[in-house]
């Protein structure tokens, strides 16, 4: 049973009907006691990102997740992706999670419009479990104003938007993605299908 953790800033609907389509069990909790009891965890988010983060501590939800990421198969999607990381540079200075190493600051897009807004194609840059199955030039689809700056070791997908962005992130069991799999249609849904593999 994967949990997807409702916050009140995330995109639910969408990634319980994708997990619904794969067959793969979920549920939508905000209780650490359902946290603690899944066997992986799914943070979804659509907004700012100093505002997710009051959420989550408003609704003490940022010890669960951190001892839910040490232990089961995580995954950020989107801002949920990018609280994964040590600092957010949206508005203001804003501590993330700091489940990964690097910060969240407004994207590099020499000559394109932001927000970048759109399907892109992926270049993969280092084979992980969630991409087992994709292949360069498969098109996933984006929503994002703001990306994740890592090191390269964290990094298993790109895309280019007038430079690099950062797309499928991963260390050890936790894993974030910058676009959404639940709108990328059958390349979305084989992540998703890898990730529902790891709890199995």
């Amino acid at each position: 049973m994967l949990a997807i953790i409702d916050y009140g800033a995330g995109n639910l609907f969408s990634v319980a009907n994708a997990l619904k389509f794969l067959e793969i069990p979920y549920t939508i909790t905000n209780e650490s006691q359902t946290i603690d009891a899944a066997d992986g965890v799914i943070l979804p988010g659509v907004g700012a990102f100093p505002e997710a983060m009051q959420m989550l501590a408003h609704q003490q939800l940022i010890a669960p997740l951190k001892k839910a990421a040490a232990e089961k198969p995580f995954l950020g999607i989107c801002l949920g992706m990018q609280m994964l990381f040590d600092f957010g540079y949206e508005f203001t200075k804003t501590a993330g999670l700091g489940l990964l190493s690097g910060e969240v600051r407004q994207i590099e897009a020499k000559g394109q419009k932001i927000p970048h807004m759109g399907w892109n194609s992926i270049t993969i840059t280092q084979d992980c479990p969630l991409t087992y199955g994709l292949h360069d030039g498969d098109f996933v689809y984006y929503v994002h104003s703001y990306g994740a700056y890592t090191p390269k070791d964290n990094i298993a997908i790109t895309s280019d938007y007038g430079g690099t962005v950062t797309g499928l992130v991963f260390h050890d069991n936790l894993y974030g993605t910058q676009f959404h799999p639940e709108k990328s249609g059958a390349v979305g849904l084989k992540i998703l299908q890898n990730f529902g593999g790891l709890v199995r």
